[in-house]
């Protein structure tokens, strides 16, 4: 499995990762307190958040590169669709070795 990490600065972070879960959980077996979530799009492609009290911490897990980038593109379409009242800037992915 390949992976990559984004860490977004929010005071946010909590409620953002409760509304990523809980627009997934429909479709998915989403796991989440308010510190920590998991979203287990497939088999091959997971989603793991963490939040502190000044940082959201996203960790996306795929079996290919295409898949990666594609998840990335999504959970941070989501992130900023919750997020409109807030700018949290560019996010970069940086890709685990």
């Amino acid at each position: 499995m390949l992976s990559t990490e984004a860490q977004v600065a929010t005071a946010s972070a909590s409620r953002y990762l409760q509304q990523l879960c809980k627009h997934w959980s429909h479709k998915f077996a989403v796991e989440f307190t308010p510190e920590k979530g998991r979203i287990p799009f497939a088999d091959d492609r997971t989603a793991l958040l963490e939040a502190t009290a000044d940082t959201l911490t996203m960790r996306i897990e795929a079996a290919d590169a295409e898949t990666l980038a594609r998840m990335e593109g999504v959970v941070v379409e989501h992130l900023k669709r919750f997020s409109f009242r807030e700018d949290l800037g560019d996010i970069r992915w940086t890709r685990a070795q």
